[in-house]
């Protein structure tokens, strides 16, 4: 009697494994890097994308110089493949919606700002009335987290800055405000400051690809201010690191109300006012183009937009809106 190969018969999965496979290498541009998120050995890897290059009668990948790229035919397989993705997703989540259960897996990309202060406590509530629920989160800036959501990694993005693509759906869930700090004993603590001498000052600010350094530069530029004739000293991939920098007398730093929400109450950071200068900005939920959301994603959609404002935390401090 003819038997299936184990691997089948315990999971047929919905979308075709090739595709994954080549979507993960076309990501990463390194088929070792594609291996250890694929949970694959290198050669494995290798062997699923010659086999979807012989299906396709065209190379998908060229490797020069030890550096990987895509060729013109990977280049137009990729959309398909990653719409392929999000259809299986959507599959998955029709599904689930059927059952009265309302089970099912989630996975959330994040920016840092929402992803440290305000995401824990929407799944807190989420999961209350949907515990049966599996949620996983994928954090990293605000294009970071739009990569996850457009390569079929992550169902729903929460971002805090301009999206700078076209491939995504936003819908404002919370305004949110940029204050800028000044440690313990600046002369600027509580006080309004012009932006003549906002300019003079040493500045730390996160990193390129930010919303929450987009969201800054936006508004100076407003204002009449560009970033680059600002006194940088130093840049830092997380705002925990750059509010560390602040309190240590670094420079000063934009950042947003709900991170510093401990260290004002605390009294180690105060809140500069800068006469001019306006820093509101929306979180936003971001979506693939296409159907809106449905099953557990569709769920977690409305619930963050009629929630959210309920279960934020509390302003505290001395943090004041401009």
């Amino acid at each position: 009697m003819n038997t299936l190969p184990v691997d089948i018969i315990v999971t047929i999965p919905m979308e075709n494994f090739r595709l994954k496979v080549f979507r993960t290498v076309a990501h990463h541009l390194n088929f070792r890097i594609a291996a250890e998120e694929l949970l694959l050995t290198q050669p494995a890897v290798t062997q699923q994308i010659k086999a979807l290059e012989a299906e396709l009668d065209a190379a998908l990948f060229t490797r020069a110089a030890g550096k990987v790229a895509l060729t013109a035919a990977g280049v137009a397989l990729l959309p398909f493949a990653k719409q392929l993705a999000a259809l299986a997703n959507e599959a998955r989540e029709a599904v689930a919606a059927t059952s009265t259960s309302n089970a099912g897996k989630l996975t959330l990309a994040a920016s840092q700002t929402v992803g440290q202060y305000l995401l824990p406590r929407l799944i807190a509530g989420f999961l209350a009335e949907h515990p049966k629920v599996d949620i996983a989160i994928l954090g990293g800036n605000t294009q970071q987290a739009l990569e996850a959501l457009t390569s079929g990694q992550a169902h729903l993005a929460l971002i805090e800055g301009p999206p700078m693509r076209q491939d995504v759906h936003l819908v404002p869930f919370m305004e949110d405000h940029m204050v800028c700090v000044v440690p313990a004993g600046h002369e600027w603590a509580d006080e309004e400051v012009s932006l003549a001498e906002l300019q003079q000052a040493t500045f730390v600010t996160r990193e390129i690809g930010s919303g929450s350094r987009r969201i800054v530069e936006h508004a100076l530029e407003a204002a009449g201010v560009r970033l680059r004739d600002l006194n940088i000293r130093m840049t830092f991939d997380s705002t925990e690191g750059l509010l560390s920098a602040v309190e240590a007398a670094l420079g000063i730093a934009f950042v947003s109300r709900w991170a510093v929400r401990s260290q004002l109450a605390l009294g180690t950071l105060h809140v500069a006012r800068v006469k001019g200068l306006k820093l509101a900005r929306m979180f936003s939920l971001a979506t693939g183009l296409g159907p809106e959301p449905t099953g557990v994603t569709g769920a977690f959609h409305r619930f963050v937009l009629e929630r959210a404002e309920a279960l934020a935390p509390r302003a505290t401090g001395r943090a004041k809106s401009k």
